[in-house]
């Protein structure tokens, strides 16, 4: 496969639909900038503030030197009692949910936004969907001046990746999911344009994973399907970190007609 590696380290907010996302997707990227001083954020659709899970997201995130939880609150799809009263993410009003995140948007100023890709990562989980769907539309309205002026100035991210996985680097995890009753859904090896090798912060990253304790008890969930594997099939697994880029920012140029 040909890709290029992350090659400068610009502030980056990670926006995900669950504690433990961050960890297991973007924790080696995560690690990678803050140790490089880079401003590193993430934002979590799911859970609420008050919630166990949420305690163990700001122990990750304090790992991974991404400052503090920006908890949005709703309920996971498939567990009503991780935000009791309130409306799960899939459910709750779109316009509201993208005015949400343009807030973060602008508040922190992003150079680069990472999250889901369409598929939802290699399980197709729906509040992963979802969040792949909400934040593609906050990042075009965060820049616009007319859309949500009450969440603050405009701010337009100069780029999008999309987490990912192409064919060639499922590995292991393609029977260790379906003996779980997962979905495996990775992309062509051409569509990855950035592939990091995290093994400098495989620690770091592992830190954190383990941080999500209730997630590592479970033996359905990854955390808990990593925490049993051996360290080297576990390190392999882990150790890179795959992305899909898009420009964000409009190209220079002026207006031109559109041509076949």
């Amino acid at each position: 496969m040909t890709a290029t590696t992350l090659s400068s380290l610009p502030s980056l907010l990670a926006v995900f639909a669950h504690p433990d996302d961050e960890s297991l997707v973007a924790g080696g990227v995560l690690a990678q900038h803050a140790a490089a001083g880079a401003r590193t954020a993430v934002v979590t659709a799911t859970w609420a503030p008050d919630s166990p899970r949420a305690g163990e997201l700001s122990d990750a995130v304090r790992i991974l030197g991404a400052g503090r939880p920006r908890m949005l609150g709703y309920a996971d799809a498939r567990v009503p009692q991780s935000a009791p009263g309130r409306a799960r993410f899939c459910d709750a009003p779109l316009d509201e949910t993208v005015k949400r995140l343009v807030g973060h948007l602008r508040e922190f100023r992003p150079d680069i936004v990472v999250t889901h890709d369409a598929y939802g990562n290699l399980t197709g989980h729906p509040d992963h969907v979802h969040t792949h769907r909400v934040t593609t539309l906050a990042l075009q309205a965060s820049g616009l001046e007319h859309l949500c002026p009450e969440a603050g100035e405009p701010w337009q991210p100069s780029a999008l990746y999309l987490a990912t996985h192409p064919h060639s680097g499922v590995g292991e995890l393609g029977t260790l999911l379906p003996r779980v009753g997962k979905s495996l859904l990775s992309v062509g090896d051409e569509r990855v344009t950035a592939t990091v090798d995290v093994r400098p912060w495989l620690a770091q990253k592992w830190t954190a994973i383990l941080a999500h304790r209730s997630e590592v008890e479970r033996p359905r969930s990854l955390p808990g399907i990593l925490s049993r594997l051996p360290v080297d099939v576990r390190q392999r697994i882990i150790s890179t970190e795959y992305f899909t880029r898009f420009d964000v920012r409009p190209t220079p140029g002026g207006m031109r007609a559109l041509t076949r």
